[in-house]
């Protein structure tokens, strides 16, 4: 009995400290998803082309939480920072998923985001990771009885934007 479970506590160990590789082609790796040249960046305000007004400070917002939530970065203001991350919210869509049958409003709705995102090293002004048309969406019931507001989709949106621009900043894909 004792040796079974040494066997899953090894098999536990193995498969925590194991991950996913910075570089792509190395597959798994024992060592870190991050850069460890780069220790501080600097988030710029997102830029907002589209009428959803308000989206580029919830957006610049859950981008600085995600970093400090997930990475070992420190998220600095200023000229002292290694690398700054800029981008824009391009954007914003909303598509019908559901209706109803008899009336033909919509019971289901998406809010799509769309953004451009762009992480430079302050020190060489050489591009780190560069995306355009990065989307997020998330989706929302507005239907009566159930009442859904947008805006939980929109914050719902952002926040997985910012999950998917942290992630693309840890990789070097």
């Amino acid at each position: 009995m004792s040796v079974r479970r040494a066997a899953w506590a090894l098999a536990g160990a193995w498969a925590l400290a194991s991950g996913c590789a910075s570089d792509p082609t190395q597959g798994y790796a024992f060592d870190k998803p991050f850069d460890g040249q780069r220790r501080t960046i600097a988030v710029d305000l997102f830029e907002n082309t589209t009428f959803y007004h308000g989206m580029e400070v919830h957006l610049t917002d859950a981008v600085v939480k995600e970093i400090q939530r997930s990475t070992p970065w420190t998220v600095v203001n200023g000229p002292g920072a290694e690398t700054t991350l800029s981008g824009a919210i391009t954007d914003v869509t909303l598509r019908k998923l559901a209706t109803a049958p008899v009336s033909g409003l919509s019971q289901q709705v998406a809010v799509a985001v769309t953004i451009d995102f762009d992480w430079r090293d302050n020190r060489t002004g050489q591009a780190l990771v560069q995306r355009r048309g990065q989307r997020a969406a998330d989706a929302f019931v507005p239907a009566q009885g159930v009442g859904e507001r947008i805006e939980l989709s929109e914050r719902a949106a952002v926040e997985e934007a910012a999950r998917t621009i942290v992630g693309a900043l840890r990789s070097k894909w």
